[in-house]
């Protein structure tokens, strides 16, 4: 892990539409603007690996939500033949498609799990060192709770992807190619049928490939989501602005997204190996992602955070 300093910042983007290397987002959930304070913290250099979690797995026998048969007290409307263990992946078209409707793209896989992650004919065998991913965020809580450790806020995980840098567009500055190169495992090429690999991955890439950033965090842009610790909520920053300075902010105590007002979602960040400005531009530093709290696929992963004990902060002042 890596020492995060804590202090100041502000928390949240500018609408980035019609600026260079903006996208087409306005990304009007990152806004207003609002001053927050967090305190200073540990937190994971990458994202928890296959190899860490196969570890945790190992040592307690943890079976994942991807890996059990849906209720049907969770899903009443589905048929039972429906109700069989598997998670959601990734899978692009084999032709250019409207970009209106992600179930072009996106399928429920029997037999997709944390070990076989594109589904049963896949493996994680030579791949100890790539993000673990068709984590859903009940089983980054329990990896996180057994390694002493937990899942971050959403404003500890800004603070720490902007490494120290005020009111840029990305964890390395303003443009999405400094220098011609690529700076994170995204999305090249036509989406979602054609990844070119440009950056030289196509799909997920192991840790470490990219630089770090100023706090000696790796891959905070790009390759997986990360799971962060609090409800999302698209109305929440209104709330954090209200104040001068937010204290430790830990969430809302609920959660409401207007695209699906009845779905429970928890907050994701960083983006994914599947970001592209042709449809999602959220691997920016101050934008947000969501998921359904119980749900997985293979571009969501998670990194953990642990508190820098009273004990040493009073030693140090």
């Amino acid at each position: 892990m890596v020492k995060i300093p804590g202090g100041e910042f502000s928390m949240g983007g500018v609408n980035p539409k019609g600026m260079q290397d903006g996208g087409h987002e306005s990304m009007n959930d990152a806004r207003p603007i609002h001053r927050v304070y967090v305190n200073p913290f540990y937190m994971d250099e990458t994202e928890v690996t296959n190899g860490e979690y196969a570890k945790f797995v190992a040592a307690t026998g943890y079976v994942t939500v991807a890996e059990k048969k849906p209720t049907k007290e969770e899903f009443p409307d589905a048929p039972e033949e429906n109700l069989v263990a598997g998670s959601v992946v990734f899978t692009p078209p084999a032709h250019e498609v409207k970009l209106n409707d992600h179930y072009q793209w996106w399928n429920y896989v029997q037999g997709a799990d944390w070990r076989h992650p594109t589904g049963p004919d896949s493996d994680i065998k030579g791949k100890d060192n790539y993000p673990v991913v068709q984590i859903a965020y009940e089983d980054a809580v329990a990896y996180a709770n057994w390694a002493g450790k937990r899942l971050p806020t959403e404003a500890e995980w800004e603070f720490a992807a902007r490494g120290g840098k005020a009111g840029e567009m990305y964890a390395w500055g303003n443009q999405l190619k400094p220098k011609d190169k690529w700076m994170a495992n995204t999305f090249q090429g036509h989406f979602p049928d054609k990844d070119a690999g440009s950056d030289g991955f196509v799909g997920i890439a192991p840790i470490k490939q990219f630089a770090a950033n100023e706090y000696g965090l790796y891959d905070v842009a790009g390759n997986v989501w990360e799971w962060c610790n609090d409800w999302y909520r698209s109305d929440y920053y209104q709330d954090l602005s209200k104040q001068a300075v937010t204290r430790n902010p830990q969430g809302p105590t609920t959660s409401f997204d207007p695209a699906e007002p009845g779905t429970k979602k928890k907050v994701q960040r960083g983006g994914s190996y599947l970001c592209t400005d042709q449809y999602c531009t959220r691997y920016m530093v101050g934008t947000r992602g969501k998921g359904e709290f119980r749900s997985a696929s293979n571009h969501v992963g998670f990194r953990c955070v642990k508190d820098v004990s009273k004990k040493t902060m009073l030693a140090k002042q």
